[in-house]
């Protein structure tokens, strides 16, 4: 194994300055965005999220980001997964989105709460048939047998819905986390990065430079 220690780069691409902000966070954020989505970053709608059960354990995992709202990010899931349940006993969670080719990352934490069902029943339909099975055959985050247990749900529900339109599953929709703080962060040299972030007050947002 090669030695951790000797693993390091410095970062050189972009700045960071006062200048380039903007008003509100959620239109920086988009612009960070569509610069991801133009270098071709691998999967710029990928998103850390963080929540914490009801005992203050932490837990993460990778989900995407499928809207942007002025009022927060939307993300969908299954209502009886892990996250869904910490959610549901802490709405308190934290996003991390991460563009190693522009050497930046956005870090946000906020409130969560379930997006109408309406919105959920829109962007169900818009998925491709087999990710509308995949939404029924999983029991997301419980424990299962073995590989083949899932697959013959998959079939299961092929056969129940074929020829028919699929619905969506009570269980599945819509999260949408609205944020009180953001922070933007830009990779430079010598790992003195730039560190911006925007803080929800009663008078509206405010900026601060952090310490990197």
């Amino acid at each position: 194994m090669a030695d951790l220690f000797d693993i390091r780069r410095d970062f050189t691409l972009k700045v960071l300055d006062e200048s380039d902000l903007l008003p509100n966070p959620m239109g920086l954020f988009k612009r960070w965005l569509n610069e991801a989505i133009s270098v071709k970053t691998m999967e710029p709608n990928a998103m850390n999220l963080a929540t914490v059960d009801k005992n203050g354990r932490p837990s993460s995992r990778i989900v995407l980001l499928k809207q942007i709202k002025p009022e927060g990010f939307v993300f969908f899931t299954n209502y009886e997964s892990r996250k869904a349940k910490q959610i549901e006993g802490n709405k308190y969670c934290a996003l991390n989105f991460v563009w190693h080719e522009l050497e930046r990352q956005v870090r946000v934490e906020g409130i969560v709460e379930k997006v109408p069902a309406k919105e959920s029943d829109l962007y169900f339909e818009m998925r491709p048939a087999k990710s509308k099975l995949g939404a029924w055959a999983s029991p997301q985050s419980k424990v299962i047998p073995n590989r083949n247990y899932l697959e013959q749900l998959m079939v299961d529900f092929s056969i129940q819905f074929n020829g028919v339109k699929i619905p969506r599953p009570e269980n599945w929709g819509g999260y949408i986390l609205k944020p009180h703080l953001i922070e933007f962060w830009q990779g430079r040299s010598n790992r003195l990065h730039d560190r911006i972030q925007y803080l929800l007050t009663k008078n509206g947002w405010q900026t601060e430079r952090l310490a990197p």
